[in-house]
């Protein structure tokens, strides 16, 4: 029987998909009938090393008070947040993740009518979010599975809205300099928002590499999203926040919900931003993975795209919803990409060292036994 309320359901929710977050280790673990513990998780660009032990013990003292709730305002966090980054507490907005940030951006300048221009092969949030508010999709073909910015300049029209760029690019890995992003701001028009996502920003120490809260003040049109789930390692806890001018701000809080960070996450991300000896480590962790997982694949003769994220994504032969079925009975789950039109390819997120040997130890047995031509 029809249900009556189906019919009530908005246009573009029909043909919206789901975003696909990466495959629970239980999950795998039940499907090969092995223990969680012999599965290595290298889909969802997590912190392998977890967050700090002084987090930790922030989240034990926050417990005896879990029945009040957070402040709402988030003054302490902001007040430490806001002299790291070195701007005012009145341009920051904080998200249950940078997720909720970037929908609170959506909702306040996009619906039917206006268009949210983004790349091919950019974050997969973005053209979910659009269709969800029924705006309009730009999407701008990729070059060199990056962003074109030319390219995306010469598509702004008077229906564009909202620029999304991510730098560095999930899930890709790829980089935009600063000499780029600079040329392409100084051209996009001062009444379309252009949205930096820099989610991974924290794994990059690259001088070309932009900071884009440093170019807040010549750009009153630029927001900039930054989560505390990537190096931080507070995925579980879902912190995320954005940077623009006090005025768009405050346009962004008349869309947040309340009381949307709650106490112990607000609390662990304090901690974490003080602990620069452990984000260091995270940092340092990354980089000698990369470089193992680079050597590997060349000795191996696989394509991968170089990357200044907490991954790297390669490409296969055969497409790569089949290899990654292929290592998961391994005990190894990696990310396929056919939903961001990259069917024959594969993310892999930087693990612990021996996870990162596991995982190339499961490629190279599929190379020997004729599996991945």
């Amino acid at each position: 029987m029809e249900k009556a309320w189906v019919n009530t359901i908005q246009a573009q929710i029909h043909e919206l998909h789901p975003y696909l977050p990466g495959k629970p280790i239980e999950a795998v673990a039940k499907e090969i009938g092995v223990a969680p513990s012999e599965i290595v998780k290298l889909a969802s660009n997590e912190n392998p090393l977890g967050c700090s032990p002084k987090v930790r013990e922030a989240i034990l003292a926050e417990l005896s008070d879990i029945n009040r709730y957070p402040d709402n305002d988030a003054l302490d966090f902001k007040s430490k947040l806001s002299a790291h980054l070195g701007v005012s507490e009145s341009q920051i907005i904080l998200g249950n993740g940078s997720c909720e940030v970037l929908d609170m951006i959506g909702r306040v300048f996009l619906g039917p009518g206006k268009a949210a221009l983004y790349s091919q092969h950019a974050f997969a949030v973005y053209p979910i979010l659009t269709q969800t508010l029924g705006a309009i999709h730009q999407v701008v073909p990729a070059q060199s599975y990056g962003h074109d910015l030319s390219e995306s300049l010469k598509r702004i029209n008077d229906q564009t809205a909202v620029i999304f760029v991510t730098n560095p690019n999930n899930p890709t890995g790829t980089w935009i300099t600063k000499t780029e992003l600079l040329a392409f701001l100084q051209q996009v028009p001062a009444h379309v928002i252009v949205v930096l996502d820099e989610a991974y920003i924290e794994y990059v120490n690259n001088e070309d590499m932009p900071n884009g809260v440093e170019l807040l003040n010549e750009f009153p049109n630029l927001i900039v999203t930054r989560t505390f789930s990537k190096a931080f390692g507070l995925a579980g806890l879902r912190v995320g926040y954005g940077v623009a001018s006090p005025e768009m701000v405050a346009w962004l809080n008349r869309v947040r919900p309340p009381f949307n960070v709650d106490a112990i996450a607000l609390k662990s991300a304090s901690v974490a931003l003080e602990d620069a000896e452990y984000l260091e480590a995270v940092i340092s962790q990354n980089e000698s993975g990369k470089t193992f997982f680079e050597s590997s694949f060349k000795r191996l003769g696989i394509h991968y795209i170089p990357s200044r994220g907490n991954f790297i994504t390669i490409e296969c032969r055969r497409k790569g919803g089949e290899i990654a079925q292929s290592l998961e009975k391994r005990g190894v789950i990696t990310r396929p990409l056919a939903n961001y039109e990259m069917p024959y390819h594969l993310r892999i997120s930087i693990g612990l060292d021996a996870e990162n040997e596991k995982c190339v130890g499961a490629i190279e047995a599929l190379v020997k036994e004729g599996m991945w031509d």
